[in-house]
């Protein structure tokens, strides 16, 4: 079933200088994850049999399509080699050939090694799930090749962290939707979603997800808004 959440119906919901208060944002932001829910069901992201295996798809994705890091985890079960100790064991060369797919595969390669160092020096999964949020968050974006977007990517999906993970995805559909200005600052703009919806990993999964559908099906860079379920609602709509 998809994950429901109750709108409210918000009083004095409007603009003033052409920005949307903080109400009309949390209002906005619901009735687009209402619409998208219905129009494009459970997403079931991220795919993954294991947290670690999330992790790893995380670092992966980094400037390429999924499809593309799902071959190269696939490579990864094929050389029973998806586990920590066994990435930092294989020669660089050889990791880089097993995620060739993923693209930028030296450095990803070189990336991977290093997290995987990491969090075996920090006790894997068990430990890490210790901290809180914000030391989680703080001791991943402190790893090398690690950024904010992907350290999302890992607290939303593998920790299941109350995160909201920003793509240009997100920067894209709420500035077409002007709910938000799509060229602010990573971490403003993930305040600003973060404050006005409630703090729900389940609803930050799930609404993330429907937006990386959105995006690729439909809020293109070209856009094709005839078949766009938020069309009524999108002030940069073509109109033709």
């Amino acid at each position: 079933m998809p994950h429901k959440v109750k709108i409210p119906v918000e009083k004095d919901a409007a603009t003033q200088n052409g920005i949307q208060n903080d109400c009309c944002i949390h209002r906005r932001l619901l009735s687009v994850y209402q619409t998208l829910d219905e129009y494009y069901g459970p997403q079931d992201w991220w795919p993954g049999d294991s947290s670690f295996e999330i992790m790893v798809g995380a670092v992966l994705t980094q400037n390429t399509a999924w499809s593309n890091v799902e071959k190269a985890i696939g490579n990864l079960k094929a050389a029973d080699c998806l586990d920590a100790d066994a990435i930092v064991a294989l020669p660089a060369a050889d990791l880089a050939e097993l995620i060739r797919p993923s693209g930028y595969f030296n450095l990803k390669a070189k990336r991977l090694q290093y997290f995987c160092r990491w969090y075996t020096k920090q006790g894997q999964y068990d430990e890490l799930a210790r901290l809180n949020t914000l030391a989680l968050r703080d001791a991943l974006l402190s790893t090398y090749g690690i950024g904010p977007e992907t350290a999302d990517d890992i607290l939303l999906y593998a920790f299941d962290r109350p995160v909201f993970v920003i793509d240009a995805y997100t920067r894209r559909i709420f500035s077409r939707l002007e709910i938000l200005d799509g060229d602010l600052p990573y971490e403003v703009l993930r305040s600003e979603i973060e404050g006005a919806l409630p703090a729900d990993s389940k609803l930050f999964n799930q609404y993330h997800a429907l937006i990386v559908q959105h995006g690729k099906d439909i809020c293109r860079k070209r856009p094709r808004c005839a078949q766009c379920c938020l069309r009524r609602d999108c002030a940069s709509r073509e109109t033709n």
